[in-house]
């Protein structure tokens, strides 16, 4: 089965049900999707793409990305979506990395989509699919696996850009199990904030919401009044991370609101970074609803494991693995021990591998089909995953392994904080400092001092961060997820 069989099998069962509401509040019927993404393959194929060619798409969250992805599918070229807000030089080391036939750029929704296109010398090109700008960008490489349907560049904790390829098999299961797990149907209402240029948005909101039938309404760029507008007129399920949720709460606080339950949403879910029991507690109470978490990265199509928990569960691991999914723990791994490892994990979500770099792809995928995802984790007795941190982001300190989500969630409790980021920095006895990086509504919410004594009771001495770093905000992707490598550089100037 291809991707684009979802909507155009809603497209002839139901033509005038909403597809998409997008982000300047046009409707889209599955009809209109659906006849857009066939003038587009149409487009694609007088450009000259064939099966196997890569498309390359800079955009922020549009209905013309969606038409496009689903345009790529039905002649079997590659999708490859790139968010609008990387440098010139980002994009150009992806460009020539994944030699695509074509560039899209969605002018329409994202100035900095059409910066990119002026520079790549697209021409606007008007049809079924709305205003977008197409460039030529370069000859047809031979064809390459025509069972990929997109290729996502993630950076990991590296800042090396790798193509990650996702078959058609594994987003239809990405789509399916996301829209069983949440119990999806075609009364609901997904938001859509987070980018589809990253695997969460992609799979857990477009293919979800297209394969239940399912309306969703998406945000270019996202802000938390629109959320909260969102929330009190119709959406019923929200995937998001941290971040989200923590803009949320601050810019509703702001408003004098304490909670909407009672509202429509029935499903919120984070994603992207682990949650501590104290900020858990806080979310359901706003939302009246429980929060489920779950686990998963771009190689993974998304998932690999999810929580059904109910509300006011204690629990605060990524759940069990989701259907067909295996997981086992490596002990060999550094930090490893005591029921502690590497996470490992197969099945239909697992990626087909890196374009054009098999050495990384041996790396990640080994020969009895385990990935071996660089995180450190746990199976509880009753068979659930608690993720510890990443592998590479384990803090030796004195010889004892510390864990940075731990001392994240310590700073968290504090209700001041917006989010918090732990990392480890080499002294010169070759020992590690902890650096605590904190994100606050305001400079004056809370001192370094204030947070220092916040933690003392809650976290071992060897735990504790040597340094706080206060700022308004933190390096991150668009998905919201903290950018830890960045960290240093970003407040070298603030570091002792």
């Amino acid at each position: 089965m291809h991707i684009h069989e979802f909507l155009s099998a809603e497209a002839q069962a139901r033509p005038q049900a909403i597809a998409v509401q997008d982000w300047d509040g046009a409707e889209w019927s599955f009809a209109k999707e659906w006849a857009a993404a066939e003038a587009g393959a149409e487009l694609l194929k007088l450009a000259g793409v064939q099966k196997g060619d890569r498309v390359l798409m800079v955009t922020e969250n549009c209905v013309t990305l969606c038409v496009f992805i689903y345009a790529c599918s039905l002649i079997g070229a590659w999708a490859v979506p790139v968010n609008a807000r990387q440098t010139e030089a980002e994009l150009a080391r992806i460009i020539k990395h994944a030699t695509p036939r074509a560039g899209l750029f969605m002018s329409s929704v994202s100035p900095d989509a059409k910066a990119h296109g002026d520079r790549c010398d697209a021409r606007e090109v008007k049809g079924a699919w709305g205003d977008v700008m197409m460039a030529e960008l370069g000859p047809s490489d031979p064809a390459f696996d025509p069972d990929v349907a997109v290729m996502l560049y993630t950076t990991g904790t590296t800042g090396t850009p790798k193509g990650v390829m996702l078959t058609h098999s594994n987003l239809v299961y990405a789509g399916k199990t996301s829209a069983d797990t949440r119990g999806m149907t075609r009364d609901d209402t997904v938001y859509g904030a987070l980018p589809m240029t990253h695997v969460f948005g992609l799979a857990s909101m477009l293919m979800a919401a297209t394969f239940a039938g399912a309306t969703i309404r998406l945000e270019a760029r996202f802000t938390a009044a629109k959320l909260h507008a969102a929330l009190i007129s119709g959406v019923t399920i929200l995937p998001a991370v941290p971040q989200m949720h923590a803009l949320l709460m601050q810019y509703t606080a702001e408003q004098g609101i304490e909670s909407i339950a009672g509202g429509p949403l029935r499903f919120v879910s984070s994603g992207a970074a682990p949650l501590d029991p104290m900020w858990k507690r806080k979310a359901e109470a706003f939302y009246g609803i429980a929060l489920q978490n779950g686990y998963g990265m771009t190689e993974t199509s998304a998932g690999v494991c999810t929580t059904k928990s109910e509300m006011g569960d204690p629990d605060i691991s990524v759940g069990p693995p989701l259907k067909g999914v295996e997981i086992r723990i490596d002990e060999g791994a550094e930090g490893g021990g005591n029921g502690i490892g590497e996470v490992l994990t197969r099945g239909p979500h697992i990626m087909l591998g890196y374009f054009r770099n098999p050495e990384e792809t041996a790396k990640a995928l080994d020969q009895d089909g385990w990935m071996h995802t660089g995180d450190l984790g746990k199976i509880d007795e009753n068979g659930l995953l608690h993720i510890l941190g990443r592998s590479k982001e384990l803090i030796i300190r004195g010889g004892f392994n510390i864990y940075p989500p731990e001392v994240e969630a310590a700073i968290n409790d504090h209700p001041a904080v917006v989010q918090s980021a732990v990392i480890g920095r080499r002294t010169v006895t070759g020992d590690e400092d902890v650096l605590a990086f904190v994100q606050l509504p305001n400079l004056d919410a809370v001192t370094p001092e204030e947070l220092r004594a916040f933690v003392a009771p809650r976290l071992s001495a060897y735990k504790r961060p040597s340094q706080f770093v206060l700022a308004l905000s933190l390096p991150a992707a668009p998905t919201g997820k903290l950018l830890k490598h960045k960290l240093l550089n970003t407040f070298a100037d603030q570091l002792s």
